[in-house]
């Protein structure tokens, strides 16, 4: 096996395996988000807690955080609703939860390559109800 297959095998996600446990806070609306084990989210895990405001972009919930995460090679534009990235370009944690204005159909569509670090459980639907500006709150749960 080459090098670079080896490299890719280490750093795929696996969105089964859970790796930790992080809650995302909006004014009333709490989510919680089971992490996978990547490079991505040991980085963040690092760094919680997060503060920001919420910038929305169609069905996509983005803030700046402070870290710099290289693009990972397992990093993709299309992704499932509820699941979260880190943008590399942007600084930014994201939250995608349908179309956003680049999407084509229902697809949830980031704007360039994300890395993919967990997924929200649960319902989603009050991700919708929060407003640009809110003040979002991530911090650690468990990690395993």
């Amino acid at each position: 096996m080459e090098e670079r297959e080896i490299k890719e095998k280490m750093t795929r996600i696996d969105l089964r395996m859970n790796h930790a446990k992080i809650k995302i806070t909006s004014g009333s609306f709490i989510f919680e988000a089971e992490l996978c084990k990547s490079t991505t989210a040991e980085v963040i895990i690092e760094n919680l807690p997060f503060k920001g405001k919420a910038t929305l972009w169609g069905e996509e919930i983005y803030f700046s955080i402070p870290v710099f995460i290289e693009e990972e090679n397992t990093s993709r534009v299309i992704l499932d609703p509820g699941e979260i990235g880190y943008w590399p370009a942007g600084q930014a944690f994201c939250i995608f939860f349908g179309p956003t204005p680049v999407s084509k159909g229902k697809e949830s569509r980031a704007y360039s390559a994300v890395n993919v670090f967990g997924k929200i459980s649960g319902d989603l639907s009050n991700l919708k109800n929060i407003k640009a500006g809110s003040d979002i709150t991530v911090t650690l749960i468990q990690k395993q």
